[in-house]
């Protein structure tokens, strides 16, 4: 197989550049937005005013230099920062230097087409298929497709026929492998949710299926082209959509900007059953996996010799057909998965598989590169995470150390060495999606300024920095910032008779003129998000590099980031052997 891999210490310089830069930088990713006023925070970092920072932002998301600014300070700079005081004074050098150190920009990334013709796979005839997009939205029709495509080939390219898809939720990457290309999927989700909606779809494909063919056997029957489907198709296509449009997106790559950007804390999280994951929708059934027939001739017209014929005809058709099914449907299991989940154990039949995971939750990642390391039988790996915010780091310096290697973060020996730490604000800041800052779609900045101010007040009169409680989505509820802060107030169950309406409208009034320093100081963050995300997706490929029986090991971008911001799949294949 030709190979445009790069190797295990070209993935170590390149993460040795990025932790440079976030060495400087991350304390920025990890400030608390809840306590930007609290710890005045603008003015520990920043040097320069909010409005040079947005105007910076600005040009540099529109491909032109910001306009040159003199300045006083004599000292020099790293990444835009002061050397002696830590604080900001040059925003363009800082973005500048984001970008260079971001996935794209370190050239160490193949793209799908890449890896396709890396290889060297024939792809899929796809004309005769029915259109995804009759099923699902763009975003996810797009991801579907796109993996299952590579998915495939990898299962090809090792002789294997089998797929493992960890974190599989309601089975729509998983049935879309089973149905268009004929693998054989088994779909592990620790939901049992999950796993009885896979099976409620199947029972919907399956209907779908047959109805299908009835439709296009009559066309074909009566000499003529299958037309618009029946009212039956219909009103099952409209329940498979519905399915689809009943999902929503939540925290984990597609989260509201607004909630991303509040600590942890104070964010209503989710299990690992995530959104992302339970949203892949199956798109559509391949023609190939639908039997036709040709035009029936009565029975008494047949000879003897024509009838024996079509009988053994029909005893074969029946054997492929439950063949056929039995392959087209994928297998849904309910097991929470770790690295050391004992595959044999869940699936009898086992043989040589891919393991895929698609937009799989916090530590489930790592614990997929884990698991495809450690098990003999799976020949290839294709996985795409997400939900950084839920990973666990190994060197936690807040009493969390873990004196095992189970953890997510980091996953390589060469950075488990180093004990690097991310931290959980910065991690959260990894899942914002710089591409859609940079054509518009902003961050919706007054729940934050609402969010810190309430944070203010609870500091003046309830002696509270941080609360063992959330107040949840209050801000989607309330009709104005005292409206917002009583509904708060009564959530912690603190005494909202202490402060008067005009006393509240007070403080949003005083920190009002200071809301660009906020909103200035986030797009900083999503600048940074990509540095982070590309450290976290390094050091997992770096394991992969580390490993001695793996024949391949990449980065590949899968999808368009403005559809799917965590578009990239952390990619292996072991040495050939023959299969089991």
């Amino acid at each position: 197989m030709a190979s445009v891999s790069y190797s295990l210490v070209e993935i170590q310089r390149r993460i040795d550049e990025v932790k440079q830069f976030l060495s400087i930088t991350l304390s920025i990713a990890n400030a608390h937005t809840v306590e930007f006023y609290t710890r005045d925070v603008w003015n520990r970092f920043m040097a320069v005013p909010p409005q040079d920072v947005l105007s910076s932002v600005s040009s540099y998301n529109n491909q032109k230099r910001a306009p040159e600014r003199r300045v006083k300070e004599r000292s020099t700079t790293l990444f835009g920062f002061c050397s002696d005081t830590h604080r900001l004074i040059d925003t363009h050098e800082l973005l500048q230097a984001a970008k260079s150190h971001s996935l794209p920009d370190l050239g160490v990334s193949l793209s799908r087409d890449e890896l396709l013709e890396i290889l060297g796979e024939s792809r899929e005839d796809t004309d005769a298929q029915l259109e995804p997009d009759e099923f699902m939205n763009s975003k996810k029709s797009h991801e579907v497709r796109s993996m299952s495509e590579v998915v495939a080939c990898l299962a090809q390219h090792c002789g294997v026929k089998q797929v493992i898809d960890v974190g599989s939720g309601k089975g729509y990457l998983s049935s879309f492998l089973s149905l268009q290309y004929g693998l054989q999927v088994y779909g592990i989700d620790s939901s049992n949710t999950n796993t009885h909606g896979a099976q409620e779809r199947n029972r919907k494909l399956k209907k779908f299926s047959r109805a299908y063919q009835k439709h296009k056997n009559v066309a074909r029957t009566q000499g003529e082209a299958p037309n618009s489907p029946p009212e039956e198709l219909f009103e099952i296509k409209t329940a498979l959509k519905g399915d689809c449009d009943a999902s929503y997106d939540g925290v984990a790559g597609m989260a509201p900007q607004e909630e991303l950007l509040i600590p942890i804390s104070d964010v209503e999280t989710h299990s690992e059953e995530t959104p992302e994951t339970e949203e892949l929708f199956l798109s559509a059934l391949s023609v190939d996996v639908i039997q036709t027939t040709s035009p029936r001739v009565p029975p008494n017209q047949l000879s003897p010799e024509e009838k024996e014929r079509r009988k053994r005809e029909n005893l074969e058709k029946k054997a492929q057909n439950r063949t056929d099914i039995t392959r087209a449907v994928f297998s849904p299991l309910t097991s929470y998965v770790t690295a050391e989940t004992e595959l044999r154990e869940l699936i009898n039949e086992l043989q040589d598989a891919v393991m895929v995971g698609l937009h799989t939750c916090g530590d489930l990642a790592p614990s997929t590169l884990r698991m495809f390391v450690a098990k003999p039988e799976l020949a290839a790996v294709c996985s795409v995470g997400c939900c950084y915010h839920l990973l666990s780091e190994e060197f936690d310096p807040a009493g969390h150390e873990s004196l095992h290697s189970s953890c997510g973060f980091p996953l390589s020996q060469y950075l488990r060495h180093r004990s690097w730490f991310c931290g959980r604000n910065a991690r959260m800041s990894a899942c914002l999606a710089l591409e859609r800052f940079s054509v518009g779609q902003g961050i919706q900045m007054e729940s934050l300024f609402f969010r810190a101010v309430f944070h203010v007040i609870l500091r003046d009169h309830y002696g509270s920095f941080k609360s063992e409680k959330r107040i949840g989505k209050v801000y989607s509820k309330a009709k104005s910032f005292v409206d917002y802060v009583r509904r708060g107030l009564r959530k912690l169950e603190l005494d909202e008779s202490k402060l008067s309406d005009s006393d509240i409208q007070a403080y949003h009034d005083t920190y009002l003129p200071r809301m660009a320093e906020m909103h200035a100081f986030n797009m900083l963050k999503v600048a940074l998000a990509p540095c982070i995300e590309g450290l976290i997706l390094l050091d997992r490929l770096c394991y992969l590099k580390e490993q001695e029986d793996l024949s391949f090991s990449a980065l590949v971008q899968l999808f368009d980031p403005l559809l799917s911001p965590r578009c990239y799949a952390v990619v292996g294949l072991k040495s050939h052997r023959s299969s089991s």
